[in-house]
């Protein structure tokens, strides 16, 4: 039986090139989006031209009605389900004076809530094959400082405390969780940035290894996550950051 994998946020940047890899290694693909539907479907042609099924679902996974909605067409379309890759992701870019309780509530409920509310879906559907992986992706900014980085940086702090709950929670159920934390990658997402450059020129002058972080090194880290070589590893956030979390 061919396994299945749904990628939250897969219409570009990290989300895709991990949807793309996961097809690679023979994972039929739910591809998930909120806005661009060009994008998703430009995404889904690439996977099918693997030779994979894809299931393209356009859902904000903000909503825990069209979470379950998603899972549906899940159970629909393949019915099972067996890595799922929480990378989905927005939030507001404001100095902490300057924050609304709206912009708090909408990257909270994308960037947190999402996690716990699919990661449920996800193990109910895992438990009836007998296990499977679950990986989030998280950010630096969890665990330090980023400017103008306040309700991204806690919702991702959640995020990786919320790995830990499910990945005690989960092993029972022979589900294995972990989360993946990249330094500065130059991605779609980084362009709401009102500070990308400066990132980007901090990140490529200080990183010990003596170059930025790219998407493969993050997806290079998701793959080994879902791995069964990765299988004694529960409830850790693996910081790939060419060593600039280090210092001071």
């Amino acid at each position: 039986m061919t396994k299945v994998a749904l990628v939250t946020g897969s219409s570009r940047g990290i989300g895709k090139a991990t949807a793309l890899r996961l097809a690679q290694e023979g994972y039929d693909i739910v591809l998930n989006y909120a806005r661009s539907k060009k994008a998703a479907l430009e995404t889904a042609a690439e996977i099918e031209a693997l030779g994979r099924r894809v299931l393209v679902v356009k859902a904000n996974v903000g909503d825990v009605e069209k979470i379950k909605a998603m899972f549906e067409e899940i159970d629909q379309v393949f019915g099972r389900l067996d890595v799922f890759i929480s990378n989905a992701a927005s939030g507001v870019q404001r100095p902490v004076m300057e924050l609304e309780e709206s912009h708090w509530n909408w990257t909270m409920n994308i960037n947190s809530k999402a996690l716990l509310f699919c990661a449920q879906e996800a193990a109910k559907r895992m438990e009836k094959n007998g296990g499977g992986k679950i990986v989030s992706i998280s950010s630096l900014g969890a665990i330090r400082y980023l400017e103008n980085y306040t309700t991204v940086g806690v919702s991702k702090a959640a995020v990786e405390a919320l790995t830990r709950y499910l990945a005690v929670e989960l092993s029972a159920k022979n589900i294995v969780v972990n989360a993946v934390s990249g330094g500065a990658v130059d991605t779609e997402a980084l362009k709401s940035f009102p500070n990308r450059e400066e990132l980007l020129a901090e990140a490529r002058a200080k990183t010990p290894a003596g170059k930025m972080v790219e998407i493969d090194d993050i997806v290079n880290t998701v793959m080994f996550l879902v791995s069964d070589q990765a299988s004694m590893i529960r409830g850790q956030t693996i910081i790939v950051d060419g060593g600039i979390s280090l210092l001071v």
